[in-house]
């Protein structure tokens, strides 16, 4: 185990890396997963989503819709 055989090794794995590496960087494979930049527009899209439908859920309409329903629910399985 000299030298000789660790340079192979290195040259190896450089051979590897190259290789994953243009496999990564060309082809179908290439686009897939999100950006960072369109994880946080996906994140701030979600939040405003939430947000309108907490919105719309603790509303004293929504609430007594649900409210209602749930009675019903009861009377009719009591």
């Amino acid at each position: 185990m000299g030298q000789a055989s660790a340079g192979r090794t290195r040259c190896d794995r450089l051979q590897w890396l190259r290789a994953r590496w243009a496999l990564l960087t060309t082809g179908p494979h290439r686009d897939r997963g999100m950006s960072t930049a369109e994880y946080a527009v996906g994140t701030i899209a979600a939040c405003a989503f939430a947000a309108i439908l907490f919105k719309v859920v603790t509303s004293s309409e929504v609430q007594q819709l649900i409210t209602g329903l749930i009675n019903r629910a009861l009377n009719v399985a009591g």
